[in-house]
Order: C-alpha cells, then sequence, then structure tokens
C-alpha cells in the first residue's frame, strides 16, 4: 500500500505525493537492488532532511552516515545504503 505525505519542499499548499510500498510480501523470489542516497549541504540542512525523511518513516536517523565534511568548507554530507524489491 502506498504511503502519502506532504512535500517538505513545497509551499504552504503543499500537494500531497505518493511513495510507493517497495517492500512488498510477494510469494515470488523478488529481485533486489541497493540504493544509495547522498545528501550534502550545510550540517543543519542535511541534519533536518535526515529528521524530515525519518518523520515520513522512510529510514531510522541512526540508518545515515555521520555527517562527512565535503572538499567545500561549512559542507557535509550524509550516506544511507537500502535495499529494495524491485516490482
Amino acid at each position: 500500500m502506498p504511503t502519502n505525505y506532504r512535500s517538505f519542499l513545497g509551499d504552504a499548499n503543499s500537494q500531497v505525493l505518493t511513495i510507493p510500498n517497495f517492500q512488498t510480501n510477494s510469494p515470488a523470489k523478488q529481485e533486489r537492488e541497493k540504493i544509495k542516497h547522498t545528501l550534502i549541504g550545510s550540517s543543519k540542512a542535511v541534519m533536518a532532511t535526515i529528521r524530515v525523511l525519518h518523520q515520513l518513516g522512510y529510514a531510522d536517523i541512526g540508518d545515515w552516515s555521520p555527517l562527512l565534511p565535503t572538499n567545500n568548507p561549512g559542507e557535509v554530507m550524509s550516506i544511507l545504503i537500502r535495499s529494495i524489491n524491485l516490482l
């Protein structure tokens, strides 16, 4: 069943978006693939995005890598790797 949520990037009249459920329970053998998410920005922006994704039920905060510095001053990154079932 898809999950509904409000876009946190939109304006006050945000539209409802649907996330497909990739974790379906099907008796047939499903192909799995790793997907890598990378957040890059200020530590405040990266942590805020990680919290929003947690509130949406997408990923636990502890699933993300620690904040890693980039070559740009004031910029960090965090990485999440997930395995999904392909439909």
